[in-house]
């Protein structure tokens, strides 16, 4: 079943239990693939869905981020609630041991040796990451501080 049928059927299950909580993540989700198959003129493939919804969670955390500089705890949590919904559309996270394998062959194989190279070895690192669920800002983290930066 594609992850579009998949939010489909959830969200005939959530308007069944009247879960609010749980329908409003769904419905806007759907509303960000149909509009990405729309732009992309064509029915989208499990990678590119799991892209939006992995967009979805990073503006999700960006946003929790904002509102607890703001002060705005209430919806800071309505965020978490809304990310903890998405998530289940995401593959697992990568293990941190096979991330910092997957760091140290990139930065082997760009012969990175300072902060310098950080471009070369992110973009080595995304590709060989592509359709897996990462947080690009631990992998930045992770790969400036083995290279020393």
């Amino acid at each position: 079943m594609s992850l579009v049928d998949r939010v489909n059927a959830a969200i005939g299950e959530a308007m069944k239990s009247k879960d609010q909580a749980r329908l409003v993540p769904l419905r806007m989700l759907k509303t960000a693939l149909t509009n990405r198959s729309i732009e992309k003129g064509r029915h989208l493939d499990e990678a590119e869905a799991q892209q939006v919804v992995g967009s979805l969670v990073k503006q999700r955390r960006d946003s929790i981020d904002q509102f607890l500089k703001g002060g705005r705890r209430d919806l800071a949590e309505k965020e978490t609630a809304e990310i903890a919904v998405l998530d289940t559309y995401l593959p697992p996270p990568i293990d941190a041991g096979d991330l910092e394998g997957i760091v140290d062959t990139a930065i082997a194989g760009t012969g990175a040796s300072s902060a310098k190279d950080l471009g070369r070895v992110m973009k080595a690192v995304m590709a060989e990451l592509a359709g897996r669920s990462v947080d690009g800002k631990a992998i930045n983290e992770l790969v400036r501080r083995k290279l020393g930066g």
